[in-house]
């Protein structure tokens, strides 16, 4: 755990206990996580601010954050390596269900979340930035229709498959998540540029799981159900 995030995680629970009771009344929530950057650069420390009713989805994010992206192929750490090396230090991901616009997200101008819209030192000097990501909006994108449909075509019913759309929803949620903060650090580049860039991410990601996932899989007693059914 990075020095960052445990001095976020002081920060929050250090508050005065009223500001929390309050804050745990309305329901609201924090999730602190982080994202490896290139080898040697500090973590870019991940606010994830959540109402008590979306914490499974939270924690969601969080997997794919802490593991999913790990897993995905070099290329696509490669493409979002300067993105990620000149992106705030700190960023809140204000998780949502839905957004009013239709949209998927958005980056925000200015950090709006209260506990971090003011500079404070368990922050460590650093730019904060903010973004949202409307969760269930995400869910229903047909991102890559076709393809996905193939790619889930390679998998029996049962445990597998369960896995296949597990990872496929993280992954989902990690392009959104990359796509709106690569608008926080250019926001002058164009649209279609961004869009093309987390699109490729999304389809080469998803794409390297389900190659890994076929060359391991085997005859197994669940497998052979799956088929049976």
């Amino acid at each position: 755990m990075s020095a960052l995030r445990e001095g976020i995680e002081s920060y929050l629970n250090g508050r005065p206990r009223f500001t929390r009771s309050l804050e745990w009344l309305r329901g609201r929530r924090y999730l602190v996580t982080e994202l490896i950057r290139e080898p040697g650069t500090a973590p870019l420390a991940v606010v994830i601010a959540h109402q008590r009713g979306d914490a499974a989805h939270a924690r969601k994010i969080a997997l794919a954050f802490e593991h999913d992206w790990l897993a995905v192929p070099p290329s696509c750490h490669e493409a979002y390596a300067a993105v990620l090396a000149n992106s705030p230090e700190l960023v809140v991901l204000q998780l949502r269900r839905q957004n009013r616009c239709g949209c998927l997200g958005h980056r925000h101008p200015i950090v709006r979340e209260g506990p971090f819209a003011v500079a404070h030192v368990a922050f460590g000097g650093g730019s904060v930035g903010e973004v949202d990501i409307a969760w269930q909006r995400v869910q229903a994108w047909p991102a890559l229709p076709l393809e996905e449909t193939a790619l889930d075509a390679r998998f029996f019913e049962g445990s597998r498959l369960d896995e296949f759309h597990d990872r496929q929803s993280r992954l989902r949620l990690l392009s959104v998540f990359l796509h709106e903060t690569n608008h926080l650090v250019n926001p002058q580049e164009p649209e279609e540029s961004v869009r093309a860039r987390s699109v490729t991410f999304y389809r080469d990601a998803l794409s390297h799981y389900v190659e890994e996932a076929c060359a391991t899989m085997s005859f197994t007693i669940d497998r052979s159900f799956s088929r049976m059914e």
